[in-house]
């Protein structure tokens, strides 16, 4: 029974375990995201490079987060500590347009 029980206790700590957060990169070239629909977990590192020829910013529509603009090479990160589904732009070319969706 006591075997059991250990069995049991353990079982209910895996199945509730958290989905481990982990740090993700988004390249920005040819005026898009390289990924426009990323889902991740609460408490990953989002970072964004611009890998093209001209600035861009990355802006949540809500102001959330938002970056100054960036050069080639240079990056913006951000940490989603919140649930929920957090859509941006860049403010200099409109059409680029990402969503990240953070679940529990």
């Amino acid at each position: 029974m006591k075997n059991v029980l250990q069995i049991l206790a353990l079982s209910c700590l895996l199945i509730s375990a958290p989905t481990w957060a982990q740090d993700i990169q988004i390249n920005i070239k040819d005026f898009m995201y390289s990924s426009t629909d990323l889902h991740i977990p609460v408490g990953t590192k989002v970072t964004w490079v611009n890998d093209d020829q001209v600035p861009h910013t990355i802006v949540e529509t809500h102001k959330v987060f938002h970056s100054a603009a960036l050069d080639t090479q240079d990056s913006f990160s951000y940490t989603f500590a919140d649930a929920g589904t957090f859509e941006y732009f860049c403010t200099l070319h409109p059409q680029m347009i990402g969503k990240v969706v953070v679940g529990q």
